[in-house]
């Protein structure tokens, strides 16, 4: 499986890994520390919600 892990989305989306986390609860992904492996499908919506909501 491709994608990114969560400390790279944090990175690109100059967020702590921590509220990366926060969201990916919120939307149910299986992520559960800074290096979990997200697909793109999951940091598309992560990516879609923040932007959503800042």
């Amino acid at each position: 499986m491709k994608g990114l892990r969560v400390i790279e989305l944090s990175e690109a989306l100059n967020l702590e890994s921590s509220d990366v986390l926060a969201i990916c609860a919120i939307l149910k992904c299986k992520a559960s520390s800074r290096i979990s492996m997200l697909s793109f499908e999951e940091c598309k919506k992560i990516t879609d919600y923040y932007e959503k909501n800042n």
